[in-house]
């Protein structure tokens, strides 16, 4: 697959990571689709994309029929989708105990059923031209666990085992299916999900010291490792799971 002119589909792609994987891409030569649940969010970050042929689009990941009319507008303003990025994640920090199914719903559909819709869109067509790229942003909650984000564990570790065994179903036709698990990440999101805690800046201030690192990832730490899962270099590497967390975890 060459990724010059390919078409790269990235969900979540008006947020912090988000948009640090679609300026990566847009870079590499590919013409970027962002997808965000904010169509002039995302609008404004194709704008912002080097080179050319970006293009913003709304798409709420968790309704199938959302994303498959994003899709068509996609493939008919670009062309077949070639890399898929899911990054489109929400969460809060809540106790099990005081979680309820309506929440349960929301994280599920978001973070995991989100994901199922988009390689439900885009495999099909990747089997049919014999090349792909689906790379998944996880969170290494998924891998080791994370207090206060049991039912958001549950979900991105649902991400992680659906990705192995897509990837051993499209092996043969030279698509592959990865997952990049960030460990804490210094974004706008965990810092509204931290606001609402009474101690959330000894929150941060405590996962910060769990990293061997000393400092929490930028959302720029994130997007180098899944620009390279998506590009042709990563054509052998498939099923595999990257923490990419300062040492956080070694594991």
């Amino acid at each position: 697959m060459n990724p010059l002119g390919s078409v790269a589909l990235v969900t979540g792609g008006a947020g912090s990571i988000g948009a640090a994987v679609c300026h990566r891409l847009a870079a590499m030569g590919m013409k970027v689709a962002v997808a965000d649940l904010s169509g002039d969010a995302a609008t404004n970050t194709a704008s912002a994309l080097p080179g050319g042929g970006h293009l913003g689009v709304a798409m709420d990941v968790a309704e199938l029929v959302a994303v498959d009319s994003a899709m068509d507008l996609v493939t008919t303003q670009l062309g077949p989708v070639d890399v898929l990025v899911n990054v489109a994640g929400w969460d809060r920090f809540v106790a099990f105990v005081d979680t309820d199914p309506d929440f349960w719903d929301r994280v599920i559909d978001i973070n995991y059923r989100g994901v199922l819709n988009t390689c439900r869109a885009v495999v099909p067509s990747m089997l049919e031209r014999r090349q792909g790229r689906i790379v998944s942003v996880a969170s290494d909650a998924a891998r080791v666990g994370s207090s206060l984000e049991t039912i958001y564990s549950g979900a991105k570790g649902a991400v992680v085992s659906f990705s192995k065994s897509l990837a051993r179903e499209v092996a043969k036709a030279g698509v592959t299916v990865n997952v990049v698990c960030p460990g804490p990440t210094d974004t706008p999101l965990i810092r509204g999900m931290a606001e609402e805690l009474s101690s959330g800046e000894k929150f941060l201030d405590a996962l910060t010291k769990a990293v061997p690192m000393r400092r929490l990832a930028e959302a720029d730490d994130i997007a180098p490792a899944v620009a390279f899962l998506a590009s042709a270099d990563a054509g052998y590497i498939t099923g595999q799971t990257l923490s990419v967390s300062g040492g956080l975890t070694m594991a």
